[in-house]
């Protein structure tokens, strides 16, 4: 612990108790108010606090020092960690993903980038989403013709993408799906521009059309990330040998991506179902896109803190879980039935469950692009 980076803290929230029970002294503190110069009047003085407010804000400080204290440990545990363990990051980007390998003594090794062809697949795909976009606000509003300059100036950019597919460095058998899918843009937006109105029906049925197409482009783009980090987990893994199996591991989400999440679903088929919430991850996050820093801080974190279940309650994972979530489960329930209604809440799951951190409770409907007709 950095107690010379503590020791200052401590320092500070004394001297300012100091001078807030000084302000006690009411009539002294207003004496030497009136004798300062003018332009000092208005900002000096303090308001004593009352016993009550002096007590509630010394509790409270025990919580806010905590995280300072939190943070000091947290860098020693996480040197500990990554002195004895390997850490594989996996990321999510615009380009397939990141994966970065930690090693005990070593620097840092970051894969290899998805093929390009993964992107070129991908951008094709967003820019028949991004022409809804556009268009969706104006169905129907011939007065409003906001949405002619950005349509005709993406149009321009469709055209050129077009016109260079032939030049693209990507499986010849590729091209005429993306051929097609980008000249279907270019038509529409033409159709639209010509009318000067945006239908409905003209636009249910561009997305009839190209929904086969771009079908294609998302396998296309799925098969190539997940045959590359396959591939680059197959070389790590014979790499690490032994120490395979005390690797940890994380990869990030936010909501749209925790089902079928490319780079946790890959890292499991190494890790196996026992490592599930154990040594491997899935962190949720606000954003596509995260730090390693931000994600070694995470992960951290979650090793630590199973110390601190074992030491205080016997159990190596309860910190894994929401520490109040039961009392606070128990008390919507005693809530509910007070109000006369059964609540409603998932079954209750052990601590250090092995089960797959997103939904995998079967029901009807449709679960991928193949099951919708």
């Amino acid at each position: 612990m950095n107690r010379t980076r503590l020791i200052p803290r401590l320092a500070i929230g004394v001297l300012a108790a100091g001078l807030a029970t000084a302000g006690l002294a009411g009539p002294a503190s207003a004496q030497r108010t009136a004798d300062l110069p003018d332009y000092l009047k208005n900002i000096s003085g303090t308001t004593p606090p009352t016993a009550p407010e002096l007590a509630m804000r010394d509790m409270l400080q025990l919580n806010t020092t905590m995280f300072a204290l939190y943070d000091n440990a947290a860098r020693t545990f996480r040197r500990n960690i990554m002195a004895n363990h390997p850490i594989i990051l996996g990321l999510f980007s615009g380009a397939g993903g990141r994966m970065i390998l930690y090693r005990p003594g070593q620097p840092a090794e970051e894969a290899p980038s998805v093929p390009m062809v993964y992107q070129v697949m991908k951008s094709a795909g967003h820019s028949v989403m991004a022409i809804s976009q556009v268009v969706v606000p104006y169905i129907g509003n011939a007065a409003d013709k906001s949405w002619v300059t950005p349509l005709t100036a993406y149009r321009v950019q469709m055209k050129a993408a077009l016109d260079g597919v032939d030049a693209l460095a990507i499986q010849d058998d590729w091209k005429p799906g993306l051929k097609t899918v980008l000249a279907n843009n270019v038509a529409y937006m033409d159709d639209c521009l010509a009318k000067g109105v945006i239908n409905l029906a003209d636009l249910q049925a561009f997305a009839k059309k190209q929904a086969p197409d771009v079908k294609h482009l998302i396998n296309w783009a799925a098969s190539t990330q997940v045959k590359h980090w396959m591939g680059v987990l197959d070389g790590w893994k014979a790499r690490l040998g032994p120490d395979f199996d005390k690797t940890y591991a994380a990869s990030n989400t936010i909501y749209v991506a925790r089902q079928n999440n490319v780079l946790f679903s890959v890292l499991a088929q190494y890790f196996g179902p026992e490592a599930i919430n154990d040594r491997l991850m899935l962190i949720e996050t606000i954003s596509f896109t995260t730090t390693p820093e931000d994600m070694l801080t995470s992960l951290t974190r979650i090793i630590a803190d199973r110390t601190v279940g074992e030491l205080f309650f016997g159990n190596y994972k309860l910190m894994d879980f929401e520490l109040m979530g039961g009392d606070a489960r128990k008390t919507i329930v005693s809530e509910m039935k007070a109000r006369g209604r059964e609540a409603f809440l998932p079954p209750w799951v052990p601590f250090g469950s092995k089960q797959w951190p997103t939904l995998i409770t079967p029901g009807p409907g449709p679960t991928s692009l193949d099951d919708l007709k």
